[in-house]
C-alpha cells in the first residue's frame, strides 16, 4: 500500500489514523499478553471479540460525502466535505473551512474546494471538528 497512513487508532467515539512518524506508544502493560492461569488451574475462559479488520484507505473511502477534519504538518487545520482521493491521499474537499494558527491569533479562510497533497497531512478525524475554543 502507498501513502503515509501505516495504521489507525480507536480513540473513544472517534477513528484516528496515524503516519509512522505519529505512532501511539502504548503502555507495556497494553502491549503484554495476559498473564497466565496458576499452575493446575483452568485457564479462564474469555470470549474472542468479533475482529474487522478495515485497512486505512477503506476507511477514508467511507468517508467520502462527509466531512472530514484534516490536521495537518504545521499550523493548519482544515475542515470539508470529501469528494475523492488517491492512494498518495491527495484530497479533493468542497465547502472547506482552513483553520490557520499565527503568532497573531487564528486566521479562518473559507474555500469553495480545495486540491490538498497527501504528504502534508498528519491526522484525519472522520467528522471531527476542531475546537472553536483553540486559539
Amino acid at each position: 500500500m502507498t501513502g503515509p497512513f501505516v495504521g489507525f487508532c480507536e480513540l473513544s467515539d472517534k477513528v484516528v489514523l496515524f503516519s509512522q512518524a505519529e505512532a501511539p506508544i502504548l503502555p507495556a502493560t497494553a502491549m503484554s499478553a495476559p498473564a497466565a492461569a496458576p499452575t493446575g488451574a483452568p485457564a479462564p475462559h474469555r470470549p474472542k471479540p468479533a475482529i474487522m479488520q478495515l485497512l486505512p484507505l477503506e476507511l477514508i473511502d467511507k468517508c467520502i460525502g462527509s466531512r472530514i477534519w484534516i490536521i495537518m504538518k504545521g499550523d493548519k487545520e482544515i475542515v470539508g466535505t470529501l469528494r475523492g482521493f488517491d492512494d498518495f491521499v491527495n484530497m479533493v474537499l468542497e465547502e472547506v473551512t482552513v483553520h490557520e494558527f499565527t503568532p497573531e491569533g487564528k486566521k479562518v479562510t473559507q474555500l469553495d474546494s480545495i486540491l490538498l497533497n497527501g504528504n502534508n497531512i498528519a491526522v484525519l478525524v472522520p467528522g471531527g471538528e476542531p475546537n472553536p475554543d483553540e486559539q
